[in-house]
């Protein structure tokens, strides 16, 4: 079943009263994935053990995820086979299944692109960026990993890895997230399967 893995960054808590018709009025299968948003930025504040971590800024995620469901998008404990919007609350999935570390170098960016890893989907993530930022500039295609402060330090190792089609788009441009969730990833950085041309 085609569709996105869409990862709504914690920056665009002010603007989802826009963003979500979009996402909604966009027709496609969407799973999305909330960020952590300002209750991770406490927890790093707080600055429990790693396990503790781990675990306190999932459920800043949820609280997320709760707040977009809030707008209209059922909210799901598991991805499923909707053929309609869902919002993923990911505490009990990666309970279950645990799969990746647990350190700083893992925030909800490398947990979506693991989302759209396991569901087989491409991944759009939604940040207040124009894309991937590497010396100053963005970048408009990655092949490897390069050095950037936009993304956690795992998730272009994970999304290289493991071949996930993945755009990184700017969610307060809503013509950019409208051709993104079309297929039209050129308005911000794209992540090529390796099986792909460029």
């Amino acid at each position: 079943m085609d569709g996105y893995v869409v990862k709504v960054g914690g920056s665009l808590a002010d603007i989802l009263t826009d963003l979500v018709p979009v996402l909604v009025e966009s027709g496609e299968r969407l799973l999305i994935v909330p960020g952590g948003g300002a209750g991770a930025e406490r927890v790093r504040l707080i600055d429990p053990d790693p396990d503790a971590a781990h675990w306190m800024a999932i459920s800043a995620m949820e609280q997320y995820g709760h707040q977009i469901a809030s707008l209209g998008i059922p909210a799901v404990d598991y991805p499923g086979e909707s053929n309609r919007p869902s919002v993923l609350l990911p505490y009990c999935l990666l309970r279950r299944e645990d799969p990746l570390p647990h350190t700083w170098d893992v925030t909800s960016d490398t947990i979506a692109a693991w989302v759209a890893f396991r569901s087989g989907l491409p991944l759009i993530v939604l940040k207040s960026v124009d894309g991937i930022l590497s010396g100053g500039e963005i970048i408009d295609t990655i092949q490897s990993p390069v050095a950037t402060d936009t993304v956690d330090s795992a998730f272009l190792p994970f999304i290289l890895e493991h071949t996930v089609k993945t755009a990184v788009i700017n969610g307060r441009k809503a013509e950019r997230v409208r051709r993104a969730l079309m297929g039209d990833f050129s308005g911000g950085t794209y992540i090529p399967a390796r099986t792909e041309g460029l």
